[in-house]
This record gives C-alpha cells, sequence and structure tokens, in this order.
C-alpha cells in the first residue's frame, strides 16, 4: 500500500505520529500547500515518510502526484471545501480513497429549514456508479464522526438489536485551554459550515429533510466524568451515510457546543463573517470565514494548553435482539493528558486521525474490501472495532 494524504495540519500530522507505528504500508507521501508544513509533519518519522507539496483544488495536481509516487490510496484530510477536486484526482490516478468530511452541501433555497438542498456527499454518490466499474472504492466520512460513530451504529444493528427506533449521534466534551477566552479544538472553518447549516434529520416515513440551525437542545450524559453537555442539532454526514446502509425509524446528530459557541456562531452569522464569498478589502480580496480562521489560534499548536476529554459516540434506542427495549450508548473517549504524552497530538485531531488509519490497516488486509462510494456502515464493525482496541485507544459501551 502507497498512500497520499493530503493535508498536513492537525489531523494529518496525527495521522502521521499513527501511521508510523505501524508496518501495514510501504510508502507515506505527506502532501500540503506550505512545503514547510509537510516536512514537519514527516520530520522524525523515518523514510517511509516523503514530504511533497499539492494544490489540493487541482484535480489535475492531485492526480500527478499520485502517479509519480504510485499512490493506491489518498486520505484527505483537508477542510471539505476540496473534497471534490481530490476525490477527483483519486479517481483520475487509478487510486481509492478516504475522507474524513463529505462533499459540501447548499441549503434549499426556498425552504432551507425544512427541505434539503443539495446534500452533503450528493456530488460524491454522483459518482457512485463509475467508481464501481472502475473497481475502485472510495470510503467516506471514515474519521471519528462521521466514521467510528458510524461503525457504531452497523455494530449496534448487527450485534444489539432486533429493531431501532433512533440512532442518534451524540458528540461532547468537557476541554478547556489555558489563556483563551475562546479558542476551538477543530477547524472553526468546518465547524462554521456544519453549526450554520441546516441541521438534516432523517426518518424512515419521511426521508431527510432539515430544522433550524441549534434546535431540539437536550442535556445528555457523557461517560467517564464529562458529565452533562446539553447537544443542539446541527449538520453532519451520519444522517446522509446511516440510513443507507442501517435500517431505523429515525437518525439524528447532536453536538455539544455550549451556549457561548452558539452565541458566537450565531454573532459571526449576523456580521456576515461566516461567508466564503470573498470581499475587496483594500486592494486584496478575502473570504470573512479565512479571516476568522486565521484569528484564531490553530487547533494543532492549543495541546499544551488543554485539559480535559473529548467523547464521541452513538445514541441507539430500540428493542434488544431479546425483544425487550433498550437503550445503549457506545462511545469512545480521548484524554488530552494521554494523548499528548503518547503522541504529541492533542485529543480532538488525534481521534479524528487515527480513524482513518485503522481503516487503510484494515483495507491493507483484506478485512475490508469494497468498491464504489460508501460510507463505513456499510463494510463490517467487528474487525474496526477490535483494530481500534489494539492501537491502544478501546471503546466504551454503557446501557442507559
Amino acid at each position: 500500500m502507497r498512500i497520499l494524504l493530503v493535508g498536513a495540519g492537525g489531523v494529518g500530522s496525527a495521522a502521521v505520529s499513527i501511521a508510523a507505528r505501524r508496518s501495514f504500508f510501504e510508502t507515506m507521501v505527506v502532501a500540503d500547500h506550505d512545503p514547510a508544513r509537510a516536512a514537519r509533519a514527516v520530520a522524525g518519522h523515518g523514510d517511509r515518510f516523503v514530504a511533497a507539496t499539492v494544490d489540493a483544488s487541482s484535480a489535475e495536481a492531485v492526480a500527478a502526484l499520485c502517479r509519480e509516487h504510485r499512490i493506491t490510496h489518498v486520505l484527505n484530510a483537508v477542510d471539505p471545501r476540496f473534497v471534490m477536486p481530490i476525490f477527483d484526482g483519486a479517481f483520475a490516478a487509478g487510486a481509492d480513497y478516504l475522507d474524513m468530511a463529505m462533499s459540501l452541501s447548499r441549503p434549499h433555497p426556498d425552504a432551507p429549514h425544512a427541505e434539503t438542498g443539495v446534500k452533503l456527499g450528493d456530488e460524491q454518490f454522483a459518482a457512485a456508479s463509475a467508481w464501481a466499474e472502475a473497481g475502485r472504492l472510495a470510503l467516506c466520512g471514515i474519521g471519528v464522526e462521521p466514521g467510528l460513530s458510524d461503525v457504531f451504529a452497523r455494530y449496534a444493528a448487527d450485534e444489539l438489536f432486533s429493531e431501532i427506533d433512533e440512532i442518534g449521534v451524540r458528540d461532547g466534551a468537557n476541554l478547556t485551554v489555558d489563556g483563551y477566552d475562546f479558542a476551538p479544538s477543530f477547524s472553526i472553518w468546518t465547524t462554521i459550515e456544519e453549526c450554520l447549516n441546516p441541521p438534516v434529520v432523517w426518518e424512515a416515513d419521511r426521508g431527510w429533510f432539515t430544522t433550524p440551525s441549534f434546535s431540539e437542545p437536550e442535556v445528555f450524559e457523557f461517560p467517564e466524568g464529562i458529565g452533562p453537555v446539553e447537544c443542539v442539532n446541527v449538520e453532519h454526514e451520519e444522517v446522509l451515510l446511516i440510513p443507507r446502509w442501517v435500517k431505523a425509524k429515525r437518525v439524528t446528530f447532536k453536538y455539544g457546543l455550549g451556549d457561548e459557541f452558539i452565541e458566537v456562531l450565531k454573532s459571526l452569522h449576523k456580521l456576515g463573517l461566516d461567508s466564503t464569498v470573498p470581499v475587496r478589502v483594500g486592494g486584496v480580496s478575502v473570504s470573512p470565514r479565512d479571516v476568522v480562521a486565521a484569528c484564531l489560534p490553530d487547533p494543532a499548536t492549543l495541546g499544551e494548553r488543554m485539559r480535559g476529554k473529548t467523547c464521541a459516540g452513538t445514541y441507539v434506542t430500540g428493542t434488544g435482539v431479546d425483544g425487550r427495549p433498550r437503550r445503549v450508548y457506545l462511545y469512545h473517549v480521548v484524554d488530552n493528558e494521554w494523548s499528548m504524552a503518547e503522541y504529541g497530538h492533542q485529543a480532538v485531531v488525534w481521534q479524528t486521525a487515527v480513524n482513518p488509519v485503522v481503516a487503510l490497516e484494515l483495507l491493507a488486509g483484506g478485512a475490508w474490501s469494497g468498491t464504489g462510494v460508501l460510507g463505513p456502515e456499510a463494510l463490517p464493525p467487528v474487525p474496526f472495532l477490535d483494530l481500534l482496541s489494539a492501537y491502544g485507544s478501546p471503546w466504551g459501551m454503557e446501557e442507559r
């Protein structure tokens, strides 16, 4: 296996440090628009790792780099605005493809908070037959959320339930960052995208529909000392992926943002600072959202200042295999103190990065295989969960 990792930011750099301990691949080319950042990501990890420069907005550039290094698998670790050129570049070069976020949505022009427009992943699923006919695999949404959360959904359907009422992905943390009043632990560009777009819900008798942003607040109790966190609906890939392969009456995604974070996001929206459309400032054109991102600290640099834990998980309700009502929360917790001491990367980016590396190892060994455009829930969950635990990061399950 010869891997092209596109993006040497927080998640990409964490993926390098995780993969460096595994032997399943021959070469990993780590490419970024900033050659110095790519070089830093691979430094000290041995001669299997090669730094390169790439324009992630160019499918031709991605394909050329794949051909130059005889790449078999492309792992996309940049923000979702670059999904389609990397996806198309991998296909053009005859490589398989993995990402952690899918192609962007566009709200319904007339009823954005009731009906879906272009949904997350629609552009990729439109190419599914071409990928299948070529015998190639595009494994989409294989981070932690989406990714591990989808694996949990499939595991619950296969092993724990005879009938599922709701699959609800619930994400929460008790992380703090010393010295900052406001410092998101993940890409603010991506966070704005998913939190300010209309949230999507799926119901068996209705299909996909949207609701107002931050709707249906609920207090969810997170495990391992994190405690109660208020969660709200936001747009996320699981709702678009899980119903394609797992039978359930309802699928939702709720994020534990907190009142302060929600107010900041609302203020950015009111001021137009969430926009990706460039505006003219003096002699240059700049995207307001890119300005916001540039004004905030890089999440990859916050690890030494962070305290606490982050939790990703899937809450499933329905009828157990014994015919009795059942409620289960399957989850994965990462303590920032552990991830920093063990890998030198903060908890949120490390938790995202470990899952595509596990998936690549399963593909290399043949435990996972497929063609077309697939989500993680299309593949058997037990090999993934077993290997994740073997990486030293076990998952958990609570009966509720």
